[in-house]
C-alpha cells in the first residue's frame, strides 16, 4: 500500500493543523481590523449627527423665512418692544428666547414658530436646544439689514465633513452675542486634518452656505 497516500489521507481526516489554524485565525483578525477602521463606528455617528444638525438647521431656517412672509416681521422682532427687522440678531443659542424655538429661558413654553405651527412642537425638544457645551449648539443670526441672511451655524464633530467643508471654503467663525449678527468671511484658522475645530476657531458651517 502507498504510504504517502495513506498519510495524506489520515491527515485529511483530522482536519487542519495548528499552523493552518494559527494562519486562518491571523487572517481573519487582519481582515476584521481593517473593517473595523473602514467603518469607524465613532466617524459614523459624528456623520449621522451633522447630517442631523444641518436638517435641523434648515428647517429652522425656513420657519423663519415663513413666518416673516406671513406676519412681516422676525420671531425676534415679535417678541422684543421696539426692535425692527433691520436690526442685526444674533448669534444667539436656537433655544433663546428670540429664536421662536422656546417661549421662555426654560423652555417651558413653546415660541412663536412652534405656536404657529411653523414647526411641530417635538423641535423644541431637541438636544441642542438646552446643551451648554459650544460644539453641541446651533446658533441663529442674522446680519444687520432686513434683507441680511439669516444663518444657523454649528461646529461639525465628523472629520469627513470638516474635511468637505475646508475643501468647498464654508469655514466660518461667529461672534456669540445678541449685538453681533455677521458671518465672519471663510477662515483657514481650522484645517481640513480634523483637528480641533473648538479650540482652534471655534470654526463653524451654516445653513445656507
Amino acid at each position: 500500500m502507498n504510504t504517502g497516500y495513506m498519510t495524506a489521507r489520515v491527515k485529511n481526516l483530522l482536519g487542519f493543523t495548528l499552523v493552518e489554524l494559527l494562519i486562518v485565525i491571523t487572517l481573519l483578525g487582519a481582515i476584521a481590523t481593517m473593517v473595523i477602521a473602514t467603518i469607524n463606528p465613532i466617524e459614523q455617528a459624528n456623520r449621522a449627527r451633522d447630517a442631523r444638525f444641518k436638517t435641523d438647521s434648515g428647517q429652522l431656517i425656513s420657519a423663519i423665512d415663513r413666518y416673516f412672509a406671513a406676519v412681516n416681521e422676525f420671531p425676534w422682532v415679535t417678541g422684543v418692544q421696539g426692535a425692527a427687522n433691520e436690526d442685526e440678531f444674533g448669534f444667539v443659542t436656537a433655544g433663546g428666547v428670540g429664536v421662536g424655538l422656546c417661549g421662555d429661558a426654560n423652555c417651558s413654553t413653546p415660541g412663536v414658530l412652534i405656536s404657529t405651527d411653523e414647526l411641530k412642537p417635538e423641535f423644541g425638544n431637541r438636544d441642542f436646544v438646552d446643551a451648554t457645551a459650544v460644539d453641541k449648539i446651533i446658533y441663529v443670526g442674522k446680519d444687520t439689514g432686513a434683507s441680511a441672511s439669516v444663518y444657523a451655524c454649528f461646529i461639525p464633530a465628523a472629520k469627513s465633513t470638516r474635511k468637505k467643508a475646508v475643501t468647498d471654503g464654508n469655514v466660518y467663525t461667529i461672534t456669540l452675542g445678541a449685538a453681533s449678527g455677521e458671518r465672519g468671511d471663510p477662515t483657514t484658522n481650522c484645517d481640513a486634518d480634523g483637528a480641533d475645530w473648538v479650540d482652534d476657531g471655534p470654526c463653524y458651517v451654516c445653513v445656507p452656505e
